[in-house]
């Protein structure tokens, strides 16, 4: 599975990094972004922002995507 973060939809609320923050980050712009073995992913709009899930965090992320308020969490099959 595939995750990736539309900035422009981020209300920068942090709930996909309490669910999943092996997954998620927030940084200092007060936006969300997915990190891949510890390195966040940061070129929005762009190949470089997607990251692979690991099938063990598919749940958080999962959840991480429903809750989120700004709707800015896509999911995507491997």
């Amino acid at each position: 599975m595939k995750v990736w973060i539309d900035q422009d939809l981020c209300t920068g609320d942090g709930l996909c990094e309490e669910i999943a923050p092996a997954v998620f980050t927030m940084l200092d712009d007060g936006l969300s972004y997915v990190k891949q073995d510890e390195s966040v992913l940061q070129d929005p709009g762009g190949s470089g922002s997607v990251a692979l899930v690991p099938d063990d965090l598919w749940g958080a992320v999962q959840e991480a995507a429903e809750e989120c308020p700004g709707e800015c969490i896509f999911v995507e099959d491997a």
